[in-house]
């Protein structure tokens, strides 16, 4: 079944079609979810709200680009709420300049599997997690996470340096452990 006709079913009340959509976007938008949750059980609140707003919503999918994306931007913005509702979403104002961190790369990425990547990510602050993920990640840029998160443009960009700046120093320090080995 394709994505426009399994969304016509669920539009249907088609209860095995929902189970269906579900079932094949779950995993990838758990993935989504984990990002940016403090743990396992928070993914999994968001990716349930998550869901309940794409059934509620669905009737809103133009079949207009891709399904997943649409899915997808839901799972972002029920994140974003959860965080905010939590108030686990902490952003620091402080400016710096993080401009010797824009052109880094890491050669210790390349000998990392993704879940400890992931798992660097996760232990950012929630502010920095945020908007790294945001960025880096889903795309968006710094004057759209400004108007999604209600903050300015240079503070999406601050939490950025922030975030990468941590996260190097997470893989100097990983990288340092591995070459003592």
């Amino acid at each position: 079944m394709t994505d426009q006709e399994l969304v016509q079913a669920c539009l249907k009340g088609n209860g095995q079609a929902q189970k269906e959509l579900f079932d094949r976007y779950a995993g990838r938008m758990m993935a989504v979810c984990v990002r940016y949750a403090m743990c396992y059980e928070d993914a999994q609140d968001i990716l349930q709200e998550g869901f309940i707003k794409v059934f509620e919503k669905l009737k809103q999918y133009s079949g207009k680009g891709a399904l997943g994306a649409w899915i997808r931007m839901i799972m972002v913005n029920t994140a974003l709420i959860h965080l905010r509702k939590h108030k686990k979403l902490l952003l620091n104002d402080e400016l710096s300049d993080g401009a010797e961190f824009e052109h880094q790369t890491y050669t210790v990425l390349e000998n990392m599997a993704a879940d400890e990547i992931l798992e660097l990510v996760q232990a950012l602050p929630a502010g920095y997690r945020t908007v790294f993920n945001l960025y880096a990640i889903e795309g968006y840029a710094h004057k759209e996470i400004a108007e999604m998160l209600d903050i300015t443009e240079s503070t999406s960009k601050t939490q950025y340096f922030k975030a990468k700046a941590q996260l190097k120093r997470a893989l100097n320090s990983r990288e340092e452990s591995e070459f003592r080995r």
